[in-house]
C-alpha cells in the first residue's frame, strides 16, 4: 500500500472522533442527568481502553524488547509514571474558583471544572492518538491486507473518545463548535503522529519507546478518569447515573474492540 493511501486511512480513523463530538450535540448542555451519564460514559471508555487495550499493548512491546520479567516491570513503572506525570501537571493548573458572573457561584465553579476536565481529556486522548497514528500508518504500509479492518476498528473506538472530549466542553461553554472542534483536535493527533513520526522520529522509534509511551498514556487516562470525570459525573447527577454511564461506556468500548478480532 502506498504512503498516500496509508496516510488517508489514518486520517479517516482520527477524524472519527468528530463523530463522537457530534453525538454530544442533540442534548442541551444544561441537562444535568445527561451530563452525569455522559461523563461517566467517558470515564468508562477511558478506563476500559487503558486497562484492557493500551496497557497490554505496552506490555507486549516491552516484553518483546526486554524479555518477560524486565518488560513487565518497565510496563508497570511507566504506567505509574504516567499517573505521577499527570498528577504533577494538574498541580500546575489552578483549581476553579468562583468569579463575578451572572450565574450562581456554584454554576461558575462547575463550568470551570468541566472546561478543565474537557481540556485534560482532549490532551490525554491526543497524546494517546499520536503514537497510535504512527503505529496504524506503519502497519498499513507493512501489512496492507489487514490495514482496512484495523483502521475501521480504530475509527469505531475513536467515536466514544470524541464524545468523552465534547461533553464537558459543551457543558462548560455551551458552544457546539468548540465541543466538536476539540473532539476533532484530539483525533487529528492521529494523522499528525503518522506524518511527523514517520518523517522525523522514525530513526529513534523502537518497540521500547512505543511500549513506554503506551504505558504512560494508560496511566494518564486512568488518573483523569478517577480524578476528573467520575467525580464531576457524580457531582452533576448523582452516584447511580455516574456508575451507569461508566458501565455503558466500558461495554461500548469493549464491543468496539471485539468487532475486528
Amino acid at each position: 500500500m502506498g504512503t498516500g493511501m496509508a496516510f488517508l486511512l489514518t486520517l479517516l480513523a482520527g477524524l472519527s472522533t468528530g463523530i463522537g463530538g457530534l453525538a454530544a450535540l442533540p442534548r442541551r448542555a444544561a441537562n444535568q442527568k445527561f451530563l452525569a451519564a455522559s461523563l461517566g460514559f467517558s470515564a468508562g471508555v477511558m478506563i476500559y481502553v487503558s486497562l484492557v487495550e493500551i496497557f497490554f499493548k505496552a506490555k507486549e512491546y516491552l516484553m518483546g524488547f526486554f524479555g518477560q520479567k524486565t518488560g513487565s516491570w518497565c510496563t508497570v513503572a511507566a504506567f505509574f509514571g504516567g499517573i505521577l506525570l499527570i498528577a504533577f501537571i494538574e498541580r500546575l493548573i489552578p483549581e476553579p474558583k468562583a468569579k463575578e458572573t451572572t450565574a450562581s457561584p456554584v454554576d461558575a465553579v462547575d463550568q470551570q471544572k468541566w472546561i478543565r476536565a474537557g481540556l485534560l481529556t482532549a490532551l490525554a486522548i491526543a497524546i494517546h492518538n499520536f503514537p497510535e497514528g504512527l503505529a496504524t500508518f506503519i502497519s498499513a504500509l507493512q501489512e496492507p491486507g489487514v490495514a482496512i479492518p484495523v483502521v475501521t476498528a480504530i475509527a469505531i473506538h475513536n467515536i466514544p473518545e470524541g464524545l468523552a472530549v465534547a461533553v464537558p466542553i459543551l457543558a462548560a461553554t455551551g458552544s457546539k463548535s468548540k465541543a466538536v472542534g476539540f473532539a476533532l483536535f484530539s483525533g487529528l493527533a492521529e494523522p499528525a503522529g503518522a506524518l511527523l513520526g514517520y518523517l522525523v522520529f522514525r530513526p529513534l522509534l523502537n518497540d521500547a519507546v512505543f511500549g513506554i509511551l503506551f504505558a504512560v498514556i494508560a496511566g494518564i487516562m486512568i488518573f483523569l478518569s478517577f480524578d476528573e470525570l467520575l467525580p464531576d459525573a457524580e457531582h452533576a447527577g448523582g452516584h447511580t447515573l455516574a456508575i451507569l454511564g461508566l458501565m455503558v461506556g466500558m461495554a461500548v468500548m469493549a464491543i468496539s474492540l471485539l468487532l475486528f478480532l
